[in-house]
């Protein structure tokens, strides 16, 4: 398995929070304007201001200006980091799963023996 990056632990404390995963999903469906995506959610704009700091400093979106608008875009490499390394954390799982499945078959052809 290869080494974790140091932005792991930020990439998915960013993601264990469910307003963080909605803005993300969100940004991934179109841009919006923090205004626009602070609407959504019943807390002040700066609470949502503050959930899209963290999803921009884990590195899964990105705001720039658009006239007078700051838009939120999901970062396309971003996304692709995070799903690489849960990739391998399944890899991981199904190697175990499989182990373990072979050694359940071989204790029970021993035992029908």
């Amino acid at each position: 398995m290869q080494m974790v990056p140091p932005d792991f632990d930020r990439m998915f404390g960013a993601l264990a929070d469910h307003t963080r995963r909605d803005i993300l999903r969100r940004a991934i469906d179109s841009e919006e304007g923090v205004a626009e995506l602070a609407t959504h959610y019943p807390m002040s704009f700066a609470a949502v201001q503050k959930h899209i700091a963290v999803l921009e400093r884990a590195g899964l979106v990105t705001k720039h200006q658009v006239g007078r608008r700051k838009v939120v875009r999901s970062n396309v490499e971003g996304l692709r980091v995070a799903r690489r390394l849960l990739g391998q954390y399944e890899e991981l799982w199904r190697g175990r799963i499989d182990r373990m499945t072979q050694l359940v078959n071989e204790y029970t052809r021993e035992a029908d023996q």
